[in-house]
């Protein structure tokens, strides 16, 4: 799960005034950095009026107003069916992205609730959760126009798979990095350990590169636990619709079950992905030879993904430091446990 665009870990004070004279929202009496999260920068603002989510879209790739505009109608229709969402307030002008000093911002009404791993989960509770994320999909066709999209839904998704020699390349230079750090401390211990034996696992591996992939439509683009607010046991809304985009589907089911999924010591709970992908194909229409697809291409994307290295090593950012531990476990377990982890999510 590449993330490309980091912004600075200490957010910048948000132009309160010049942002609240654009909305019907009283005068601001308290605004709190919201710190979860990696990418956005969010607040928690009482006013005078009342309790808000105000973002700042600050991630270059997804910033533009048009391409807000278009998540914040989306997110309406989705609302609109019952999917449990907190789409944007309208300004005084009845435009849902008000842009100050050349930031875009919006604002939201505050959703009281938690956020919960699957670990925190019944059984039950995971095929609500795999449900939810098939009604999305199935939502996000009928509400999204198919002229929004940039290729036939029933279509291949043309992104190439990674290239192994892309990624021993990638390898070699993180190890480069690890080797000049003086002294080294148990993470660069476990980086070194990792990316060696990523290695090796690669070099056994290379010839199941997989094609491109399958049926592609409407996603969500970032559907994992810190996205996803529960009140009580019901899911109270999804948030954080900026990745919202054209993908294969069926992949972003299989990603989100590696992140919600993951145990501490780097293995997935099989059983709960089975009830999970089970909801998710009746709600959802897919096959199990797409989610079987599906699962050798994520396969092969964390086989040869190394963001949180990166972040680490060549940008000095070390927030997702504490999920290293076990992502870079599961891939090593994942691959012992291919046809187990095909059979939970085709079954």
């Amino acid at each position: 799960m590449p993330r490309p665009c980091v912004p600075p870990p200490v957010p910048l004070a948000p132009p309160l005034s010049a942002l609240l004279r654009q909305y019907a929202a009283g005068s601001a009496l308290t605004c709190e950095p919201v710190d979860q999260g990696l990418l956005n920068r969010g607040y928690r603002l009482c006013t005078t009026r009342g309790r808000y989510f105000l973002k700042h879209h600050f991630d270059p790739d997804t910033a533009d107003p048009a391409a807000i505009a278009r998540q914040h109608r989306a997110t309406q229709r989705l609302a609109d069916l019952g999917v449990p969402v907190a789409p944007p307030l309208p300004g005084r002008d009845g435009r849902t992205v008000a842009v100050v000093g050349g930031h875009a911002y919006a604002l939201h009404p505050w959703v009281e609730g938690r956020h919960r791993h699957g670990g925190q989960l019944t059984t039950k509770q995971c095929a609500r959760l795999g449900a939810l994320l098939g009604a999305v999909h199935a939502c996000l066709e009928r509400v999204m126009p198919p002229k929004g999209r940039t290729r036939p839904a029933t279509g291949p998704h043309p992104v190439e798979s990674a290239d192994p020699d892309d990624t021993f390349a990638l390898i070699d230079g993180l190890l480069a990095h690890v080797r000049r750090r003086r002294p080294l401390d148990t993470f660069d211990e476990l980086a070194r350990y990792r990316l060696l034996e990523r290695r090796a696992l690669l070099e056994q591996h290379t010839d199941r590169r997989p094609p491109p992939g399958g049926p592609v439509g409407w996603v969500h683009g970032d559907f994992h636990p810190f996205n996803l607010l529960y009140r009580g046991d019901a899911p109270a809304a999804i948030v954080d619709w900026d990745r919202l985009g054209v993908q294969p589907r069926a992949e972003e089911a299989v990603r989100a079950a590696a992140i919600f999924f993951v145990r501490p010591v780097g293995t997935l709970d099989l059983p709960k992905v089975r009830a999970y992908v089970r909801a998710y194909r009746r709600a959802a229409g897919a096959t199990p030879s797409e989610l079987a697809a599906a699962v050798h291409r994520v396969w092969w994307e964390r086989l040869n993904d190394f963001w949180m290295l990166r972040w680490h090593y060549e940008r000095g950012d070390t927030r997702a430091d504490p999920q290293f531990p076990a992502a870079s476990a599961l891939v090593v377990w994942w691959t012992r446990e291919y046809d187990a982890v095909c059979g939970a999510f085709a079954e």
